[in-house]
Parts: structure tokens; sequence; C-alpha cells
């Protein structure tokens, strides 16, 4: 199977993260965006390009700058002088997997011009709008240790954001095995297995996984607990439970089900819902968002299943 096929090359190029590589094909399938928040130099990277040459996809890459403008990324309207006409020149948006690099380093202005294209697939240029190519997915990555020159994302725009993941450190024996392929220069690439075709009819056979009617309950006690809590200010919204339910067909999806099991929900709840909290002033002082979910979680009982 292709899908195996992919997870197995993308796991022998970006080693011992076998979660993150779930997550990011989990959103990938739920035709979300990918958040990866992490400091540098743990691969963020790499990871983004060997999902695009996995694909046989346009990949384009954008490093996000104070001084970058919206038109650097979505594209203008120009005069022609030989023509005498107005044409459009896209900007590096237009592609199938967008990479943007230290999103929370450009003015909000810039970001919020990704709010359109991640959330409609589509951008406005001059009053004419355009339709992202199909399949469309961001993977952006912030640092979020330095705070200097930098401009925090806003809860519009952070709630795009299908997951939000932090990428952690390789263990020992993996880096020594990363290392050792340094050394003797037998890294591997990523060579094409899928096309966007592909992509496309997973995303549609994902959509059909089915999920109970307890499922469905068990993830709106964990939303609406979001919403009660005592240390949030603001709760997870309608977009977060959808997304929630959609990353939950996915990753049955992957694991070869096409049902959704409660351990679904709970595994990917802190990933989809953490970085759309708001916590009370006296919560960001005592906590952290993710503590709080992961308190939520313990308390929501689980369904069990009867025989």
């Amino acid at each position: 199977m292709k899908l195996q096929q992919l997870k197995d090359q993308l796991n022998s190029i970006y080693l011992g993260k076998p979660d993150v590589i779930d997550l990011c094909l989990t959103a990938l399938i739920a035709e979300g965006h990918i958040l990866l928040e992490d400091v540098p130099g743990t691969g963020k990277t790499m990871l983004a390009k060997a999902l695009a040459q996995s694909f046989e996809s346009a990949f384009s890459r954008i490093q996000f700058t104070a001084d970058l403008l919206p038109s650097d990324v979505i594209g203008s309207d120009f005069f022609n002088l030989k023509t005498q006409e107005f044409e459009n020149k896209r900007g590096p948006l237009f592609a199938n997997v967008v990479l943007i690099d230290e999103i929370n380093r450009a003015v909000p202005r810039t970001q919020s011009a990704l709010l359109e294209a991640m959330e409609e697939r589509q951008v406005s240029i001059g009053g004419t709008t355009y339709q992202m190519p199909a399949p469309f997915f961001v993977i952006a990555t912030q640092n979020p240790i330095e705070s200097a020159g930098t401009f925090p994302l806003p809860d519009a725009q952070l709630d795009r954001f299908m997951v939000a993941i932090e990428v952690g450190y390789p263990d020992f024996e993996n880096e020594r095995r990363l290392l050792s392929e340094i050394l003797t220069n037998v890294r591997r690439s990523a060579v094409g297995i899928a096309s966007g075709g592909d992509l496309i009819s997973w995303q549609e056979e994902a959509r059909r996984v089915h999920a109970s009617q307890d499922v469905l309950d068990y993830l709106l006690h964990i939303v609406q607990a979001t919403r009660n809590h005592e240390l949030i200010e603001v709760g997870v919204s309608p977009r977060g439970a959808i997304a929630l339910l959609r990353a939950s067909q996915s990753y049955a999806f992957l694991n070869q089900r096409d049902f959704i099991i409660p351990e679904d929900i709970k595994y990917l709840a802190k990933h989809v819902l953490s970085h759309r909290l708001t916590l009370t002033l006296e919560g960001g002082i005592k906590t952290t968002k993710a503590a709080v979910l992961t308190h939520i979680l313990d308390d929501v009982p689980v369904p069990v299943e009867m025989g």
C-alpha cells in the first residue's frame, strides 16, 4: 500500500519520530495545516521537504521576516508596459506544500494574508479571487523560545492550524544513527511515492470513516469542559471541535480502520486543541495550556464499548 510505503520512507529520513510523522500525515489527509514548534536545528524544514517530495507535489519555502509584505507571499497585479495591460504575478504561496519558516517573525499584516488561503483555499489579489492548487497544505514553523523581534500569532491565526506539534530532540540511539549516516554519507532523500491524486482519494476515504454517537458525545464533553474550566478564558470553538473530528477520522484511516475509537480522540486532543485555548491571567501564571488539557482529558470519562 502506498500509504505504508510513504510512512516507511518518512521514518527512514526523519529518524525516531514516528508519532510526529503520523500527526503530519493525519493533518495532511484531514486537509488541515500544521504548526511545528521547537528550537532551531530539530529537522522541521527537512521534514516538510520530505513530505512534499514524497507526494511529487509543487513545494515552496517562504522565510518570514519583519519586512516581508503580503504581496511577497500571495502575489500582486502589475502593469505590463509591452501589452499596456495589468497582469497577475502569483506569489510563492501557490504550491501544493508550502513551508513557512519562522511564521512569527512577520508583521501581523503579512500573517493575516495567509488566513484566507488557509481557510478558504483561495486568495484575493486586486479584486480578483484565485483558487489555491489542490491539494494545498501549509507547514509553518516557529521557535517558541526566542521572542525578540517576533510577533505572536493571533488566536484567529492559530485556530487555522489543525495540529500544533512540539518536535523535540531525537533520543540517544537515533541521534547516533543520524551521525553515523552523516559520517558514511548514506543519508536518504525522499522520492515520489504518491501523487496529488492519491492524496485527494485518501482524503475522500477518510471523510467516510464512521463515528458512533458515544464517540461524538465523548468529543463534545472534552470541548465543553474547555469552555467551563476556571483557568481557561476562551475554550475550544466549534471550528476546533470539527478539526478534532476530522483529524480523528484521518487518524483512524491511517491506522486502517473505518471507525473512530475514543483513544483516537484522547491522543489527538492535546495536539489539535491545546493551541486553541486562551488561559486566564491566573492560569497563565499557574500552568500551561497542555497541562490544563491533560487534566481535562483525565477527568472526562472515556466511553467503554459494551460487548
